[in-house]
């Protein structure tokens, strides 16, 4: 008989075990017996929990997100007015957390499989229309193209994670750094 309130740890388990063996690979070539044998349980018990590969990263995925989720949330509650609002969005992006190489891994994963996998396409495009509504709401009061330039502002913040991610030189920093300056830039011509 299972103990009982082992499932969510397993899960948990599986979850973490996804991201380090798909950081491990630089892919989603991995199979499910690997993820298991990571998390320190067997095969079988991995797909009772998600079904299958594709689940278990949308776990891992969604993990990721509500990780995000949650710094965005700590740097808006420090904002003070719309345009701090706004840097707090662009400065949890590029936050250090979102760098690891496994979370790295999983992001391109997670662009990678959208074209070919509806259920993967749908948590992007949640990603990207909170990201975009965020903004949206931020830049309102202080911009006279507040869906234009939010648009403008979370293809750059994608485009500047990726860049910095796939770069030997590139870091966080500067690509947060970057990202601030457009920011403010977008505000001139808006004033």
């Amino acid at each position: 008989m299972p103990k009982v309130g082992m499932e969510p740890i397993r899960r948990s388990a599986l979850v973490q075990a996804t991201i380090q063996e798909i950081g491990a690979a630089h892919s989603l070539d991995v199979t499910v017996g690997q993820i298991a044998k990571r998390a320190g349980m067997s095969t079988a018990l991995a797909h009772h929990y998600f079904g299958g590969k594709d689940q278990i990263f949308l776990a891992a995925m969604r993990f990721i997100l509500a990780e995000y989720g949650d710094e965005v949330r700590a740097r808006l509650a420090e904002a003070r007015s719309p345009r701090d609002r706004a840097a707090a969005i662009i400065i949890a992006s590029f936050d250090e957390t979102c760098f690891a190489p496994a979370t790295v891994t999983a992001w391109m994963t997670l662009y990678a499989a959208a074209p070919t996998n509806q259920d993967t396409r749908r948590l992007l495009r949640l990603y990207q229309r909170r990201l975009r509504s965020n903004l949206t709401h931020a830049l309102r009061p202080i911009s006279a193209t507040p869906e234009a330039d939010s648009d403008t502002i979370a293809a750059l913040i994608d485009g500047l994670y990726l860049r910095a991610a796939l770069s030997e030189r590139g870091t966080a920093s500067a690509a947060r750094a970057s990202a601030l300056s457009t920011l403010q830039l977008l505000l001139d011509a808006s004033s």
